[in-house]
């Protein structure tokens, strides 16, 4: 049976194509929608570009008729920009605001009481990522969705970048033996991905093991190329840690992608690894540390000073970590410090389009707060010998329109990671403080 579905501003601006998204049922877009995607497309983030991008496409579809009428779709849908929303009803009972909100659930409840005089009823979903919407549609006896197209995979699917493996104490012997072992000879259930790193533990019960990685054509189990030797004074911690260094000093794999919660050390492992392949070795020419410029919480609004002055606050995150691989005593020695070396940039992901970064290790930090175009964007913008690390906390997002299964750092970890080119690594052991460990796992 057909239904109908009533999207709300938060979808079209998260997924302009979402209008394509619900196979041959009919879609409706309150005209209170079109009103918010206009206040919102002069905006020069995602959201405005998104806007932008709504816009077009529906501005295309008229080509094809009166989009209040309905337009046929490809693949057998109905668009169809809804007029009637200022008949509120029973929404008014219940919600006494006039908000745009409610005038969404008041075309969709009027939707649903249509329906209702009919011999054979459509069901009416209102589709919105604002949970409170999706509350309130509850409460008028509305059926009502998340939007769920976007997302790339589910928390219980997300590639972690490692297995553990339970092997009969023979394997182990031949590994350690032969320095390889051939993953055919496995016979595992499932297929292990280029740079994916392989913990073998005794299934007899012992402590013996091994920590392998699967080799760049993903036939065989080699040993790890690094030792555990400090890199700029910082070691591995722990398991997944080292796997991280793995890839952080391997050249041949330009792309990394670092997850993990608050204080695993995602940032500080990456800054020592960019600092040695930059000022120890003279792989790459130069070392540019970038972010989103996304607030936790509301915005402080604009700041004083020049261009650097204004970035200081957002960047202060790399500068503390730049502050310890240094070892600085006094405030403003880093900065003299950065300002000596030459190669060491630290910049705002705002400036980065239109650029091309050739020879360069960069390094994105809070890649959780973009979108798929943006880290698109980002990532096309990588020249030749060049290496770029994406890192941040799925489960830490910001950015008003995303979530942990939507942003651009899982969608790059998905697309990524059977290519031979790039490593991938979730860090799950916090090493800031017993009381930052606490924090994430408790908070």
């Amino acid at each position: 049976m057909r239904k109908i579905y009533v999207l709300d501003t938060n979808v079209l601006l998260q997924d302009p194509n979402a209008i394509y998204a619900f196979e041959d049922n009919d879609v409706i877009i309150p005209a209170v929608v079109l009103e918010e995607i206009d206040s919102k497309k002069r905006l020069a983030d995602e959201i405005g570009r998104n806007a932008r991008t709504v816009a077009r496409l529906l501005d295309g579809l008229r080509a094809k008729g009166r989009i209040s009428d309905g337009i046929d779709l490809e693949n057998g849908g109905i668009i169809k920009v809804e007029l009637n929303h200022r008949l509120l009803g029973k929404v008014e009972e219940l919600f006494v605001e006039l908000s745009n909100d409610n005038r969404i659930l008041a075309l969709a409840m009027n939707y649903h009481l249509e329906e209702q005089t009919k011999t054979e009823p459509r069901p009416v979903i209102v589709v919105s990522k604002d949970t409170l919407v999706r509350v309130k549609a509850d409460v008028l006896g509305l059926t009502a969705q998340d939007y769920l197209s976007d997302r790339i995979v589910h928390s219980t699917e997300m590639y972690q970048g490692y297995a553990t493996l339970k092997v009969h104490p023979a394997i182990i012997d031949e590994f350690y033996s032969f320095r390889f072992l051939n993953i055919s000879s496995l016979s595992l259930p499932y297929t292990l991905l280029p740079h994916e790193f392989v913990i073998l533990r005794d299934e007899l019960g012992t402590s013996k093991s091994a920590l392998l990685k699967v080799s760049a054509d993903g036939k065989k189990l080699e040993p790890l190329y690094l030792s555990n030797d400090p890199i700029w004074g910082i070691s591995a911690r722990n398991a997944q840690q080292r796997m991280a260094l793995e890839l952080l000093l391997n050249d041949d794999i330009p792309f990394v992608t670092l997850t993990g919660k608050a204080g695993t050390g995602k940032t500080l492992l990456t800054l020592a690894a960019g600092l040695m392949k930059v000022e120890d070795e003279h792989k790459y020419k130069k070392l540019l540390i970038a972010r989103p410029v996304v607030p936790m919480g509301k915005d402080i609004g604009f700041l004083p000073g020049e261009k650097d002055e204004k970035l200081r606050p957002w960047m202060q995150p790399i500068y503390d970590n730049l502050e310890f691989l240094f070892d600085t005593k006094k405030t403003g020695d880093i900065d003299k410090i950065l300002a000596g070396l030459g190669s060491i940039q630290v910049e705002a992901l705002t400036y980065i389009r239109g650029r091309s970064i050739p020879g360069q290790f960069i390094i994105i930090d809070e890649a959780q707060n973009l979108s798929r175009h943006e880290v698109k964007t980002i990532v096309s913008r990588v020249g030749e010998g060049s290496k770029i690390v994406l890192l941040g906390d799925p489960n830490q997002i910001d950015h008003p329109y995303l979530d942990a299964m939507s942003n651009g750092l899982t969608y790059a970890v998905e697309r990524f990671k059977a290519e031979s080119i790039s490593g991938h690594i979730m860090l799950e052991r916090g090493e800031r403080s017993h009381l930052a460990q606490l924090a994430a796992d408790l908070l």
